[in-house]
């Protein structure tokens, strides 16, 4: 099992890593409004800093890469994971709740911004 130490570098590394996947996210699913873009970012890189080195631990064990990689790149890519992870799935969560859970308005029709 790979061992971290919790040093300066590390906390970069999770913080660089928390930062560039909630950024790299703002890419492909784009806020509706700057509340929205503030409370995903946010969420994106305080949950990039939290699970970033479980994360990063969890992925090399699994392709088995841990023993490449130093513990910079580990927690790197783990805050970078949990972040876009993080990010996707508040930025759904609030898409979804602000339809009511259904994909018609309240008053059965489609909203404006629906394409189906």
């Amino acid at each position: 099992m790979t061992d971290i130490n919790p040093a300066g570098t590390v906390w970069l590394a999770k913080l660089a890593g928390a930062i560039a996947g909630s950024a790299i996210s703002l890419a492909y699913l784009f806020p509706c409004s700057r509340r929205e873009a503030a409370l995903r970012f946010m969420t994106g890189v305080t949950g990039g800093v939290v699970f970033g080195t479980t994360a990063g631990v969890a992925v090399a064990e699994r392709l088995a890469i841990a023993d490449v990689l130093s513990e910079f790149e580990t927690v790197l890519m783990g805050a970078a994971l949990a972040s876009v992870s993080i990010w996707w799935a508040m930025g759904l969560a609030i898409r979804f709740a602000d339809r009511g859970g259904s994909p018609k308005g309240k008053n059965g029709t489609r909203k404006p911004d629906d394409p189906s």
